[in-house]
């Protein structure tokens, strides 16, 4: 397949050099001006987990674009969330009837997250993997798993094309049955954790912490009631972080799911984003709603006041 991803981040790299090396082209489209800043080549070192845990350092040459062109199998979009509208907006005028793999976080619902695109054309999912880039340098790492959402009425022979793609690379597909409910859900993970991070300054920073995790439970929490209100289903990770007690919340993370040297403690430790726009979203969300919620406003009140 010829793949276009739209924009070069950590994301769109790394599943990008692993379709190149299953046998399909890929290539990028970055706002003008970037093609010269990133330049042919990007640095890896980055875990890859489908076949145990291998590390990859590389110089990988890239084919960067800033003009689309319509003669691609497959478009996937892995943007920052609030850079979502912007390609949505770009991908109608200039995509045609490619298909477009939407790979990001969405709070808004899905429908309108990607207006003017046609949900007849959109497939959803999300990725299993994460990192950072510094001075044209990935570090990160990537799971096995990814998380898609079943088909919907007219969208069969897009699934079909995602399918083919990522298990062509040897990567499982995790179906989801209500992409929307789980994108909310995780979204409102995503807060309750960079409230943590808002705190401490940094992601690796909470990695140090004893109390992060187990606050990130007491934040969601909080955050509940904004995800019920807006007709969410709680899913088992939601139930999980708010069900389990703090102590032992914060013991699983840094002894099982964050253990030392696994993959989703490397991705965490190579995160340099900016982490206050989950925060942000759901805080806007619940004012409209007249829910309150003093310990994620609380952490965005010292962000400011520093």
């Amino acid at each position: 397949m010829r793949i276009l991803f739209l924009g070069r981040g950590v994301i769109s790299t790394q599943y990008a050099w692993a379709f190149e090396k299953a046998g399909h082209t890929v290539e990028f489209y970055v706002r003008k001006g970037r093609k010269e800043t990133f330049g042919s080549h990007i640095e890896l070192e980055m875990w890859d987990a489908r076949r145990g845990k291998q590390l990859i350092q590389e110089s990988w040459n890239v084919k960067l674009h800033e003009e689309i062109s319509p003669n691609y199998d497959l478009i996937i979009v892995s943007v920052n969330t609030e850079q979502l509208p912007k390609a949505a907006q770009l991908l109608s005028t200039v995509a045609g009837n490619t298909p477009v793999l939407i790979f990001n976080n969405i709070w808004l619902d899905l429908k309108s997250s990607i207006s003017p695109l046609s949900m007849n054309n959109v497939v959803f999912g999300f990725p299993g993997a994460g990192g950072g880039i510094a001075d044209n340098r990935l570090r990160g790492g990537f799971l096995k798993i990814l998380f898609l959402e079943k088909p919907r009425a007219g969208t069969e022979h897009i699934n079909n094309k995602v399918k083919e793609l990522f298990e062509s690379a040897h990567f499982k597909i995790n179906w989801i049955k209500d992409m929307q409910n789980w994108l909310w859900n995780h979204f409102a993970m995503n807060a309750a954790m960079e409230t943590e991070v808002l705190k401490v300054g940094s992601f690796p920073a909470i990695l140090n912490h004893r109390d992060s995790f187990a606050n990130v439970g007491k934040n969601m929490r909080e955050i509940v009631p904004v995800l019920k209100a807006r007709g969410a289903k709680i899913d088992m990770i939601s139930l999980l972080l708010t069900k389990t007690p703090p102590a032992l919340l914060g013991t699983l993370f840094n002894k099982v799911i964050l253990a030392k040297g696994s993959i989703p403690r490397l991705i965490i430790e190579y995160n340099n984003s900016k982490p206050n726009f989950a925060v942000l979203e759901v805080v806007r969300e619940a004012k409209k709603l007249g829910i309150p919620l003093p310990r994620l406003t609380k952490a965005l009140e010292n962000i400011e006041q520093q």
